[in-house]
């Protein structure tokens, strides 16, 4: 991309802590990447694509693939060995993009396996690991990219280097780069053992303001007019933070983080319960990035604030429900304590009324920081009480708390659910109870081999797990089954008139290996939100259980979809998505009440499944149908019901019903709709993994049985 094509870096409005965050990468690159969260259309792909352009230039060895610096090549370099003090040139640093649908041979760079056992010669073909060398590796929607592809992109982030092993076959190349990520959360989230691997995170959010989004929309339209001329009229300032950004990387080798500092640090990260290490390294390194950025020779308490708010608001949660963040004030308490343990320390400066200083440069003409373009929520706002930020329920008639074994009759349970007290009408919405504790569940696992997107659901053919077989490669070779080649190219050694000790290896003798390993599958929760399941102690049980799924859902990199009945209707509360954390939320908030219309959920249900699909036909569905079985309104309601459930069975979707009745009297519904389903009922108790022995094998029982008979 020219440079006059591209966005300007200082023309981006407002967005601070982004633009800071890159920067302090640009100077420090040891810093650890960027992970850049927010809903779309915040300009985290254009304040990305802006960077390439403050970089300073690369010298490299010429004709070197793998942009060795002609002062100190790589020893190791493929293209190697390379002269010291070589003759070099010189090119602008790249900004490389990894798409979400690369395959691992594009990541790390190709081997031609043929002459490899032919010729005995490493053919190596460089991939994006190897162009990002000394630049930035950019991943947009980081979080929709493969598990085992995110792992070795951090592996060579980490040690600056990429490994390609192939049979036996080993190439080595150095890989420095800056690497950014971006995501949107409603999309999913990243395993928390990835999120450590980002150096720093930022919350991104469109501003609120109108005058800083009328600035934004002016700047925009500007910039695709006339690219160019835009791109003119910011050239001075470019140029300018281009220099800051060469003198800061001058600088920081003589910037002194002191020991005070480093006990501010280690107080900070032992305070808000920091796992490892890691978070202390990355906060060190900010921290002296920030003292070269503001012109410092010395790390001060300011520095250390700030690199906190950066590097550890992603390294402190503990599950994918918990909302990234950082409390200042207890921040502040902290840095405080550690102040008074070192008398010859000033206290931190309180950042209230402080103007935060301008990363991007040039903006002075537009509306200024404080229009909250790059803003991070208040980590205060619903986060962590696992209710989903929701007040306390309160009863209609006293405005108190309602008790949490309170009778069904009085939330608008059915008749005969549970005595006393005044009923209400069971078509009243009652207000969303909070979920009971999550517990460990055992798997749920969909019958039979699929080829599915890889997870860690059910057994599936995949491109990594345990050998299992070989077959002849459709296109280019990926997996080599090295026996079976062997054994299809013996025979014919002494027809292709081999003479040495080399293996005459003809492309028709290759094989490729399959493999055997998980899948994600597509778990729609089919949940009664109706009367009879109202009573406070029983939804807060079910809304637990499903919590408990979903949890195990992130964890085996499923995607889930959540669609509620009751009253008169069925909906579609969340469509299928990747982002468990969306599907937590819409649970903690659905209400209850009503009638029971269990064959709408079904079709509903249904036709959810069918578009599904049609989109990825090779993901398979598990259908989990959480409910006490009863079906009212409308005519023959329960014939409705099996009806719909029939349809369900007639594609063999594997299904579990979870059965919420309670009481002592029960009338086994739900055991009658999972033998309509052709699927499995378990109770909320019999739900969890210590009493979950059998589920598994019940759930594959049942198929095998429906498909012999």
């Amino acid at each position: 991309m020219s440079t006059s094509s591209r966005y300007p870096f200082t023309a981006i409005v407002g967005q601070d802590d982004l633009r800071l965050a890159l920067l302090l990468n640009a100077v420090s690159p040891a810093v650890g990447g960027v992970l850049v969260r927010g809903e779309k259309g915040t300009a985290k792909s254009t304040a990305v694509r802006a960077l390439a352009a403050l970089l300073p230039p690369v010298r490299t060895v010429e004709g070197c693939r793998f942009s060795c610096d002609p002062a100190a090549p790589d020893p190791g370099c493929p293209d190697g060995p390379h002269p010291a003090d070589g003759p070099g040139g010189e090119r602008a640093a790249r900004m490389v993009e990894l798409p979400v649908g690369a395959s691992e041979d594009r990541l790390v760079g190709a081997l031609d396996i043929e002459r490899a056992l032919a010729e005995g010669v490493k053919a190596f073909e460089p991939g994006l690991l190897a162009d990002a060398h000394r630049g930035i590796l950019y991943v947009d929607e980081v979080n929709l990219l493969h598990d085992h592809l995110i792992d070795l992109l951090l592996d060579a982030a980490a040690m600056g280097a990429s490994y390609v092993e192939r049979e036996g076959v080993s190439v080595r190349h150095a890989a420095r780069f800056l690497l950014v990520g971006t995501m949107n959360p409603e999309e999913g989230e990243l395993r928390p053992q990835l999120l450590d691997r980002f150096g720093l995170t930022v919350e991104v959010a469109a501003s609120r303001e109108p005058d800083q989004r009328v600035e934004v929309v002016r700047r925009r339209l500007a910039f695709e007019d006339d690219p160019a001329a835009f791109a003119g009229r910011w050239s001075g300032e470019e140029a300018g933070l281009r220099e800051r950004v060469a003198a800061a990387r001058a600088l920081l080798p003589r910037v002194r983080l002191g020991d005070c500092a480093l006990r501010r640090i280690a107080a900070v990260c032992a305070a808000f319960e920091v796992d490892g290490m890691r978070g202390d390294l990355v906060m060190a390194r900010t921290a002296t990035a920030l003292a070269a950025w503001a012109g410092r020779t010395e790390v001060a308490v300011e520095d250390v604030r700030q690199a906190a708010l950066l590097a550890l608001p992603h390294r402190r949660r503990r599950n994918p429900f918990d909302a990234p963040g950082l409390d200042e004030e207890k921040l502040d308490e902290v840095l405080r304590d550690a102040a008074a343990d070192d008398p010859e320390d000033e206290p931190p400066t309180p950042p209230e009324g402080q103007a935060p200083e301008e990363p991007g440069g040039g903006d002075d003409d537009g509306p200024g920081p404080d229009g909250g373009g790059g803003g991070r929520p208040d980590p205060g706002d619903g986060a962590g009480d696992g209710s989903g930020g929701l007040p306390p329920q309160r009863t209609e008639d006293s405005g108190a708390p309602a008790p949490e074994d309170a009778p069904e009759a009085l939330t608008g349970a059915e008749p005969g659910e549970s005595g006393g007290g005044t009923p209400r009408p069971a078509s009243a919405e009652q207000r969303a109870v909070a979920a009971g504790e999550p517990f460990r569940t055992k798997v749920l696992s969909v019958p039979g081999l699929g080829a599915g997107a890889a997870g860690r659901r059910s057994r599936a053919r995949t491109e990594h797990g345990r050998t299992t077989g070989a077959t002849r490669p459709e296109g280019s070779l990926t997996k080599l089954h090295l026996t079976a080649t062997v054994r299809a190219a013996a025979p014919h050694q002494r027809a292709r008139g081999r003479s040495g000790r080399g293996l005459v290896v003809r492309r028709d003798d290759l094989r490729q290996a399959t493999r055997e390993g998980r899948e994600g599958n597509l778990v729609l929760f089919v949940v009664d939100a109706s009367g009879s399941m109202a009573a406070r102690r029983r939804m807060g049980a079910v809304k637990g259980a499903v919590l408990s799924l979903l949890l195990d859902a992130y964890q085996r990199r499923d995607k889930v979809g959540l669609v509620t009945f009751r009253g008169r209707e069925a909906e579609v509360a969340l469509p299928p998505t990747s982002s468990v954390d969306a599907a937590a939320a819409r649970l903690q908030a659905l209400p209850t009440g009503g009638r029971t219309p269990l064959a709408a959920g079904l079709l509903k249900a249904h036709d959810v499944l069918r578009v599904e699909r049609l989109r990825d036909a090779t993901r398979r569905p598990l259908l989990v149908v959480v409910t006490d079985g009863r079906a009212t309104g409308g005519p023959e309601p329960v014939a409705l019901a099996g009806r719909a459930a029939r349809l369900h069975a007639a594609e063999a979707t594997a299904s579990v019903v979870v059965d919420c009745e309670t009481g002592p009297v029960r009338l086994g519904l739900a055991g009658e709709l999972a033998r309509e389903l052709r699927g499995t009922a378990v109770t909320l108790d019999e739900l969890r993994a210590e009493a979950l022995t059998g589920l598994v094998k019940d759930v594959t029982d049942h198929h095998r049985a429906r498909r012999a008979a």
